[in-house]
């Protein structure tokens, strides 16, 4: 005997699949846009001079105990590599941090202060759609759970399911025109930014890699739901032509 598939049960799976989806997305997004990793890198700075009990691989010491002595400029002399050091920064949408040499902790300034001044509308324009995009993909994971737990006709399923199809995929462009332009205000940051924060090298973060992983969850779920949906009017239409082919053979044939 053939295996019959249950419409209703096949429907709830696929809605409950775009919804875990949507929700990562929510989840993924959110994370990434309240934190300051989306690009990590170092930039060199010169070595303070050594105080107190401070060591000498991260500061330059004098040969004498006497300031004034010629010998104590004898940093002068050093060359290369071993006049800097390596100062680990990591910035995102809202903040810019650098660690403080020779001491426990980090130094965080405002990434909007250190945009140059061409670039902050772009950069605000950026911000607004990260919002949106937050706001429109928390819209459709609404929808998608009244969707799932609303027992009610199937043509107010396919309305909502409609709408949370368009919602979500409005939120996958916002964000991906979001990251692709904080992309590029950084780029321009890094080339015209403030000389005490240009970074000697750089790289894109976890954050970065988290947004563009909830850009493609609010794909993934947009494309589930619109399937969902085109799969539902698939069966209607096939349950109404098998209706009219049954009337048309009790019309033609009547049943004595």
């Amino acid at each position: 005997r053939m295996p019959v598939s249950v419409p209703g049960a096949d429907r709830w799976q696929r809605a409950s699949a775009a919804f875990s989806l949507s929700f990562l997305s929510l989840v993924f997004s959110i994370t990434a846009f309240s934190s300051s990793y989306w690009c990590e890198g170092t930039r060199k700075v010169a070595k303070p001079f050594c105080t107190g009990q401070s060591q000498g691989d991260h500061c330059i010491r004098f040969n004498s105990p006497d300031a004034n002595n010629s010998n104590g400029v004898q940093y002068i002399w050093e060359t290369g590599d071993d006049k800097f050091i390596d100062q680990k920064f990591h910035a995102g949408i809202w903040y810019s941090c650098e660690e403080i040499i020779n001491e426990e902790g980090e130094k965080c300034r405002s990434f909007i202060s250190l945009t140059p001044a061409a670039d902050r509308g772009v950069l605000w324009l950026s911000i607004v759609a990260e919002c949106l995009h937050i706001i429109l993909l928390l819209t459709g994971a609404v929808l998608m759970s009244v969707e799932m737990c609303y027992y009610s006709t199937v043509i107010d399923g396919l309305k909502i399911n409609s709408f949370s199809a368009v919602v979500t995929v409005l939120a996958g462009l916002l964000g991906m025109v979001a990251h692709m332009m904080y992309t590029t205000v950084f780029q321009m940051t890094v080339n015209l930014g403030p000389e005490d924060w240009r970074p000697h090298s750089w790289d894109y973060g976890w954050s970065y890699c988290l947004a563009w992983a909830s850009f493609a969850c609010c794909m993934a779920a947009a494309v589930t739901t619109i399937n969902k949906y085109t799969k539902t009017i698939l069966e209607f239409k096939h349950k109404r032509k098998t209706l009219e082919r049954s009337l048309k053979t009790k019309y033609k044939f009547p049943d004595h």
